[in-house]
């Protein structure tokens, strides 16, 4: 069984910062790549960035720039740093873990809502 749990959520006035972390543990048979989502009331689960165990990222083309993923793989662990953030960023922020059979494993989510 492989549990990730989210961290760093929260309240944060627009033009703000956060800085989420997610740390994988149990019975993880190799990653292959983390991610960061979210999904906003009403809206779909979008992707936000990316990145393999090898240290290659991917994002949104709406996020470049703001949003910043890192990884630690000696702690299985994962971050997202949001900068400038704005009111449409609020949403619920999921960490996705992406094991080496591909098959993949999602946080229960943290909660970021930014006030205008």
């Amino acid at each position: 069984q492989v549990q990730l749990v989210e961290s760093g959520g929260g309240l944060v006035q627009a033009g703000g910062s956060l800085r989420l972390s997610c740390a994988a543990s149990g019975s993880i048979f190799g990653i292959n790549a983390m991610g960061w989502y979210r999904q906003a009331p009403g809206k779909q689960r979008e992707m936000i960035a990316t990145i393999t165990s090898g240290g290659n990222t991917n994002y949104a083309d709406s996020e470049k720039g703001r949003f910043t993923i890192s990884g630690d793989n000696a702690k299985n662990t994962v971050y997202l740093q949001m900068n400038n953030l704005k009111p449409e960023d609020t949403a619920v922020y999921y960490c996705r873990l992406l094991d080496r059979r591909g098959v993949p494993y999602w946080g229960r989510g943290t909660q970021v809502t930014v006030s205008s």
